[in-house]
């Protein structure tokens, strides 16, 4: 067997007296890294085999156990660990300095156990004891996983103990062998017109284009001509223009091995609400679900679940350049760097809070930057600011381009800051962080164009053509009439995307199925009366109203200019100014 366990970790050993614990240790680990509990009984009492300093032995093992992992040293536990309350405070202790916990069960038959302790002098207690420990083993070997063992591996006969070999595997955040240059750009949130360009300005060229049309697996793949790697700081969803491209278009380069990418907060939770989660729909989240729902239903589910395994697969933060540079979207403290823990995955992703909210009720972040003293470069995003600047060889580069400011890039050894503005202000930001006066503009030259309402458009006789029923008519008197009510209720025109039923009669009747003024238009009497008044022009008012309302949804869903959608709107609040005998 192959017993493949992380370069820093917190191994133990788990069996009975007499399994071959220390002599499997004394075979594939080094001496420094092996912590015996018979050595610690030894340290504090001359003797390997007194049971009654068990618990000073176990306090020193333990503390030396933690000033390893400190270090970031493997570290091996050489004891018995058959009872569940004797691993707890190891798997603890892992989880303090952000280690895995790492089982290797020696399952030997009690046998042989047995004969391996007869042929020790100081092993000279009875065979109960191993009789309990063998017992003890087989009750919590099935909950192994449940404590927090994220590596467990069984060996049960002294064959698979001879033939078991440890190989150590780096972690997968560990890439000190990646030693540039790179490019570390900032949160994209969709704005993947700006990421065209800042790659561009950065170097890097189209080499291919994956076929694919709308699936996940599509579109140009990027790389640098110099071999440089582009590094994504996370946060490539939500609230922009273009998500859906900015998630291919990174999955491609990363795919490609021409970029690294660590997920944003942003990231998984839009993976979380692909999984199933119930997730609040809340900061941009609604814009990255609008994009998903409008690919074609053919593509839709396998699109959500790749691009879902994409996201899930990004790890924390990544340690580059022999631990000289780290990326991680919200940052990463010196003892958390290079190691695997939820607590690192939750700081990599939101950083910290102080539990307090300001004014416009965010949380207040602790700023960890101004107490960081470690030696490697961090670089991170996450919370917009105008300018990135260094603090103790920690730099921010999140220039909010989503919020109107810029997106920018770190180019790595050389330190050097390179940004592209914002075509826009996609989204307005909760805690302004830039001027007014240097956000991008909120609108294109067309939506600045639209803001100003052209009387020529609405005045005088008109004629708006629509796919359900040809031209429709209407006439200036009409017309005069509809400004007037859009003036009155001071109503902004391009806010009036949409206009509901309005041919609908108010309910009185109670009668099931009807909608009619009252039950007495049911009798033969009314009912002749009413055939014999002329009702094509009510029929042809209510047609054309329909018929302009489904061409102004369909206007707007082309992104066509407001001043189309204006036109059928006014078309709409025209005819309804048309008068018509209400008997009909």
């Amino acid at each position: 067997m192959k017993i493949s366990i992380p370069n820093l970790s917190l191994v133990v050993l788990i069996g009975p007296s007499g399994s071959g614990k220390s002599t499997f240790a004394r075979k594939r680990f080094l001496p420094s890294e092996v912590l015996s509990s018979d050595a610690c009984r030894a340290m504090v009492s001359d003797e390997e085999n007194n049971q009654a300093v068990t618990n000073d032995a176990f306090e020193v093992l333990q503390f030396i156990a933690g000033k390893r992992l400190a270090l970031g040293r493997l570290t091996v536990i050489d004891a018995t660990n058959v009872r569940p309350e004797a691993r707890t405070p190891l798997v603890a202790l892992a989880r303090q300095y952000h280690c895995l916990p790492v089982a290797i069960v020696l399952n030997m038959p009690e046998k042989v156990c047995h004969e391996r302790n007869r042929l020790r002098d100081e092993r000279d207690f009875g065979p109960h004891v191993v009789r309990q420990q063998h017992s003890q083993l087989r009750r919590s070997l099935r909950g192994l996983a449940k404590e927090g063992f994220r590596h467990i591996f069984v060996l049960e006969t002294p064959e698979e103990v001879e033939a078991a070999t440890v190989e150590r595997v780096p972690l997968y955040n560990d890439k000190c062998h990646e030693h540039g240059p790179f490019d570390i750009i900032g949160d994209v949130h969709g704005c993947c017109d700006e990421l065209e360009v800042l790659l561009r300005q950065l170097g890097y060229e189209v080499t291919s284009v994956a076929p694919g049309g709308p699936a996940f697996v599509s579109g140009p793949v990027h790389a640098h001509p110099l071999g440089r790697k582009a590094v994504f700081v996370g946060d490539l969803v939500d609230r922009g223009p273009r998500i859906l491209d900015t998630v291919r278009l990174v999955r491609n380069m990363v795919t490609s091995g021409s970029a690294f990418c660590v997920p944003g907060n942003h990231d998984v939770k839009l993976m979380r609400k692909l999984r199933g989660r119930n997730v609040q729909i809340s900061h941009g989240l609604a814009q990255s679900l609008a994009e998903i729902d409008a690919l074609p239903g053919e593509v839709r589910e396998t699109f959500c679940k790749e691009l879902a395994e994409f996201l899930d697969a990004l790890v924390s933060h990544y340690v580059f350049d022999d631990g000289k540079l780290a990326v991680a979207h919200a940052g990463m403290k010196t003892e958390m760097q290079g190691r695997g823990s939820g607590k690192v995955r939750d700081f990599a992703l939101y950083g910290e809070t102080t539990g307090e909210t300001d004014e416009f009720g965010l949380p207040v972040r602790h700023n960890w930057a101004a107490e960081y003293r470690g030696s490697a470069m961090v670089v991170y995003g996450h919370t917009p600011i105008p300018e990135p600047e260094w603090l103790n060889r920690t730099v921010n580069i999140d220039t909010g381009c989503v919020f109107g400011g810029k997106l920018t890039a770190l180019r790595y050894p050389e330190r050097e800051f390179v940004s592209v503005p914002a075509a826009h202000t996609y989204c307005e930001p909760a805690r302004p962080f830039i001027d007014a006066d240097q956000q991008a503009p909120k609108f294109t030259a067309q939506q600045i164009h639209d803001e100003v309402l052209d009387a020529e458009d609405v005045l005088g006789k008109r004629i708006i053509t629509t796919r359900l029923r040809g031209s429709v008519t209407v006439r200036e008197a009409n017309a005069t009439a509809a400004l007037e009510v859009m003036s009155r209720f001071a109503a902004n025109p391009k806010w009036l995307i949409y206009l509901p039923p309005t041919m609908s009669p108010s309910e009185t009747t109670h009668v099931p199925g009807r909608i009619i003024y009252g039950p007495d238009y049911s009798t033969d009497e009314n009912l002749s009366r009413l055939r014999n008044r002329g009702l094509g022009q009510k029929r042809s008012l209510a047609l054309g109203e329909f018929a302009l309302g489904i061409e102004g949804l369909e206007r707007f869903a082309r992104k066509e200019p407001l001043r189309r959608v204006h036109e059928c709107v006014f078309g709409v609040l025209a005819l309804e100014s048309e008068p018509v005998d209400p008997r009909l």
